[in-house]
């Protein structure tokens, strides 16, 4: 399901959160450069969170093209690697759902990295990893992309591959959105968002946290309500 800024109707998001009881810790991440590691601490909090030595899963299914995927495969095994990782598992959009439920079954923390937000939740919705994710009851890290498919609608505001904000379906772990990459230069396109529902707009480096209904912020997290942009923290 896919709208534009002017189709939004009042379902866009409301104010209450999931009343989920799980022991479940999900981490929305603004944005990294991983070749910089500039957020380095906090994927070391999700990885203590996960036990300080976790299995990592990693879902690698945000790029057209496989070569693209491929290329940051090392850097993030070595990255993980050197948070503590125990070890580093790739979900192939080739496994069967059979080995892909198994994989994450054996994994401590899943992986959901940047780039095509629209690509990564077809692919999960398709191989059904959203009923997985929805019954995992440890760590998820979603960074970019994967921050905004753990939310109930993904905020993809202009820019030159989109003309006009788009809102798409996500797979709806959270019953509240965030906007990744935030900058203040789309303010007043996130207010108007606003007066439908709660959004986090999350910058590079810096993160949202929740568990249960308990939220945390890691650097500067703003809160676009009612038309109105306050600090989340």
């Amino acid at each position: 399901m896919e709208r534009t800024l002017t189709s939004i109707g009042t379902n866009l998001l409301k104010e209450s959160y999931s009343s989920s009881t799980s022991m479940r810790r999900l981490y929305f991440l603004g944005g990294e450069d991983i070749a910089k590691r500039d957020s380095r601490e906090i994927n070391k909090r999700a990885f203590i969170d996960a036990g300080g030595a976790p299995f990592v899963l990693v879902f690698p299914w945000t790029a057209e093209s496989v070569d693209k995927v491929d290329s940051y495969r090392k850097i993030m095994v070595d990255y993980f690697k050197d948070l503590g990782a125990s070890n580093v598992d790739f979900a192939e959009y080739s496994n069967s759902s059979e080995e892909i439920a198994q994989k994450v079954d054996r994994s401590d923390l899943v992986y959901l990295p940047g780039g095509f937000t629209r690509i990564l939740v077809a692919r999960i919705r398709n191989k059904k990893v959203d009923d997985l994710l929805r019954n995992y009851e440890k760590v998820i890290v979603g960074r970019s992309a994967g921050a905004l498919a753990l939310c109930k609608e993904c905020i993809l505001t202009r820019n030159r591959e989109n003309p006009e904000t788009v809102i798409i379906t996500g797979i709806r772990l959270v019953d509240f959105n965030v906007k990744v990459h935030y900058n203040p230069s789309r303010d007043d396109e996130l207010k108007e968002l606003s007066k439908e529902g709660k959004i986090y707009a999350i910058p590079e480096r810096s993160a949202l946290v929740y568990d249960a209904d308990a939220l945390s912020f890691i650097g500067d997290v703003y809160l676009f309500q009612d038309g109105k942009k306050t600090s989340a923290g």
